[in-house]
């Protein structure tokens, strides 16, 4: 996996040491000698994880790390202190700081290099969504950044796979400090448990009685209703071989009892940190997404989604050689509502609009405000009969109930016009199609409005 793993380090031998370690197995290495200059490379964007020394001259790496989870721009990137401070009140102080871990030299390649692919991974993984989010930004939708550096982690659900009672119960009573807890000590129910829970964290231990936790861990990630959710695996010292290759299959931390209250705090908060900021950017990509093909106002489909998506529906109408209806509908005098109520007014009629057209047609239907007041509604599979019959409804439906304005203060009549007609040449444009349907409408205003004037092909 190529990545770009930063060394900070005011120690040159340290610095060597670990460069040799990493571009053997092909990361691309950079070097900081203190942390302003670590600073300085991690807000040019310029590497995916970040392996720092705790004790340097002018700000030490607690220091380092609380700047760079609490700016914006730098808060998503991994750091590993990796230093010879081995105290728990160390190792506490900094996950506290933000530290994604906490490794004390001498530390063995295989842990180091396990635990900076597993990071890396996940950098590159969220890396990716913030990259699609950025699209989120320029349709107005707030940026995420923000509130997760100002997340404290706290507040989660945990689930908990744990079946040695003495160790469940005290690991639940110190997470429910901060967290909901459920506990399962029964393994074979955890995989359901944990898909119908909406969990922000699964702990889950490896030394489970008649069970390979590593193989939860594994269907976890397999599982579409649980792939995304953070796993901390529980394991005693001498499993420490299983906790790597549980890196390798997808568990993002890790815990060796005897277990410290305060760090098993801080490794859950972490980890909720990051899941509620990776579904935040996921929540911006899929609106970001909607809004494209939607219109605001009336929560219809847009124009543009029409377009694109009409030629579908016509393409499969004439290869499987079923009708396709399409009706053009306008809103009579609209103009005149925006002026003698007010645009304010226009929109509730807009509203309220589409929730008779949704009312009026079916699931596989396609409704789209083409603009301003005119709108669109393909009919798949629907001859121009029964197109007629749904059309005449649609036009009583809006006609036979005056329209609530100004928040239910005020009521007046509306009607619509309709031009209907269907796809029943194979291959036809669907410009064609349109265009026959804009001038039914045309006619139907021109008799009088308020009607329905079908075309036939």
């Amino acid at each position: 996996m190529s990545a770009r793993v930063l060394v900070v380090d005011d120690v040159p031998a340290n610095v060597k040491l670990l460069e040799a370690r990493l571009s053997a197995e092909y990361f691309d290495v950079m070097t900081a000698a203190n942390g302003t200059e670590a600073l300085a490379i991690c807000r040019r964007a310029e590497c995916d994880i970040i392996l720092l020394d705790v004790m340097m001259p002018d700000m030490d790496g607690f220091e380092v790390c609380r700047r760079l989870k609490t700016d914006p721009a730098t808060h998503h990137i991994p750091v590993v202190m990796v230093t010879a401070l081995d105290s728990p009140a160390d190792r506490n102080r900094g996950l506290e700081a933000g530290a994604d871990d906490f490794l004390t030299k001498p530390v063995s390649d295989v842990v180091l290099i396990a635990r900076v692919r597993s990071l890396t991974r996940l950098k590159m993984m969220t890396d990716e969504l913030r990259m699609r989010a950025i699209t989120s930004l320029e349709i107005g939708m707030q940026a995420p950044e923000r509130s997760a550096v100002a997340d404290t982690g706290k507040g989660g659900r945990i689930l908990l796979v744990d079946d040695r009672q003495s160790s469940y119960e005290r690991l639940a009573t110190q997470l429910a400090a901060e967290h909901t807890v459920d506990v399962e000590p029964n393994p074979t129910e955890a995989l359901f448990h944990a898909a119908e829970g909406n969990y922000d964290l699964l702990i889950v231990s490896l030394d489970l009685n008649n069970f390979d936790g590593l193989r939860l861990c594994s269907q976890a990630r397999s599982l579409e209703r649980t792939r995304h959710v953070p796993i901390l695996a529980i394991a005693d010292a001498e499993n420490s071989t299983r906790l790597l290759r549980g890196l390798e299959i997808g568990v993002n931390d890790y815990l060796l009892r005897p277990i410290d209250k305060n760090e098993l705090l801080a490794r859950a908060r972490t980890q909720i940190r990051r899941r509620r900021y990776t579904d935040h950017l996921r929540d911006n990509v899929q609106n970001s997404i909607e809004m494209a093909i939607t219109d605001a106002l009336t929560g219809l489909h847009n124009r543009r989604y029409m377009e694109s998506h009409l030629a579908t529906l016509a393409e499969q109408a004439s290869t499987r050689g079923k009708p396709l209806a399409l009706m053009i509908l306008d809103i009579d005098y609209f103009k005149s509502i925006n002026d003698n109520y007010g645009h304010d007014a226009g929109d509730d009629v807009l509203r309220e609009f589409a929730v008779r057209v949704r009312k009026s047609i079916r699931g596989i239907d396609l409704a789209c405000r083409y603009g301003g007041e005119e709108f669109v509604i393909v009919m798949p599979e629907t001859d121009l009969h029964v197109a007629g019959m749904v059309a005449e409804r649609l036009r009583r439906s809006i006609a036979g109930e005056p329209f609530a304005i100004h928040k239910g203060t005020k009521r007046i009549e509306v009607t619509i016009s309709i031009g209907l007609t269907t796809l029943e040449k194979k291959g036809e444009a669907v410009a064609d199609v349109l265009k026959r349907a804009d001038t039914a409408l045309y006619r139907a205003k021109h008799d009088g409005r308020n009607r329905v004037v079908s075309q036939a092909a």
